[in-house]
């Protein structure tokens, strides 16, 4: 149930629509003319089927608002056509639909709920209620994990154990982190942005005393003692829609979840802007790699900057935003810039 509610708030939520010329939009050389969406499609795996730059795919309707008041209300079965105007080209819903098989059910009208996402959403839904970013000494006054009753030393889901000073004012429902990392601003002396807290699982609250007993409910790592929790924080309304800053952004990958160095399609990553440098959810960013070479007089020259993908930002914090990648030419690195497509 979580999961639909969030899958259908993150996703169909589309507020405003940036009015753009049509001539800015450029289709690729290889885009088809008509294109019939199916299950498992994506605004963005679609609008990489048609245009040049994915993220201007909200901005392709602006033809078309009679016949499709919100675009993320696309459902399988609907064809996608290419519309010459006098404006220039444009994509649109043609008139008629294809016929889509479904399985035997009993199904609610149709909602926003079907229609498909602009992201996948199991690459962020985990990321979108853990705050991965606190700051020095943030989880130092966090109720913490006191064991098990049989001393076990790894703790695991199913297992009751016990916590101290647990407010009885903030819900019954937790989840348990870990001290991690610093995060660096490699561009900025290695100042300290921010500390990355290690998301550990889930827990409840079974009976509030001065020594609470909790039930683990699922975990992605192993759990100690001596770990911390934290409230678990409703669910986080945001319009995911892709497009491009309206100005310069100069930043760097500074984090990759899960401890890689390798970066591919799909990965999560942390960057060295926030929210105080402009960034907002929905921003596309170029990654370019700024690689060196070494003349014969051993002078290093800085070589031109290469392309190597395209990332979606869907969190922010003050100092740090998280991004999806979305596309990836070539493998990507730490340190890899980010800038304004």
């Amino acid at each position: 149930m979580r999961q639909t509610i969030i899958s259908m708030i993150l996703f169909l939520s589309l507020l405003s629509i940036q009015s753009v010329n049509a001539n800015d939009i450029q289709l690729r050389n290889d885009s088809p003319e008509r294109h019939v969406v199916v299950q498992g499609d994506t605004l963005w795996g679609i609008a990489s089927r048609f245009l040049e730059n994915p993220w201007q795919w909200p901005q392709i309707w602006g033809l078309n608002r009679e016949q499709v008041k919100n675009p993320h209300r696309i459902y399988p079965g609907d064809v996608i056509v290419i519309e010459k105007t006098l404006y220039g080209t444009r994509l649109k819903l043609a008139s008629d639909k294809e016929t889509v098989k479904l399985s035997p059910n009993i199904r609610p009208e149709e909602s926003g709920i079907k229609a498909i996402p602009s992201i996948p959403a199991t690459a962020i839904e985990p990321f979108l209620t853990q705050p991965l970013v606190v700051e020095k000494n943030g989880l130092a006054n966090a109720p913490y994990l006191l064991g098990s009753s049989d001393n076990r030393v790894i703790l695991s889901a199913g297992n009751t154990v016990y916590a101290s000073n647990v407010p009885t004012d903030q819900g019954t429902t937790w989840q348990i982190f870990r001290p991690g990392k610093a995060l660096k601003d490699p561009d900025n002396s290695n100042q300290i942005l921010g500390y990355e807290a290690v998301y550990l699982g889930n827990a409840r609250v079974q009976v509030f005393d001065e020594i609470s007993t909790i039930m683990i409910t699922s975990t992605t790592e192993e759990i100690l003692k001596g770990d911390r929790l934290v409230p678990s924080p409703g669910i986080i309304f945001n319009n995911y829609v892709p497009h491009a800053p309206e100005f310069p952004i100069y930043g760097r990958i500074i984090s990759v979840y899960g401890g890689v160095t390798e970066i591919g399609r799909g990965a999560i990553i942390a960057l060295n802007k926030g929210a105080s440098d402009g960034l907002e959810m929905g921003h596309v960013l170029a990654v370019n790699r700024r690689s060196q070479a070494k003349l014969e007089n051993g002078k290093m020259v800085e070589l031109p900057e290469e392309r190597t993908g395209l990332v979606f930002v869907f969190r922010i914090f003050e100092n740090v935003s998280y991004a999806l990648v979305v596309q990836s030419i070539q493998s990507m690195k730490l340190l890899d810039v980010v800038e304004t497509p």
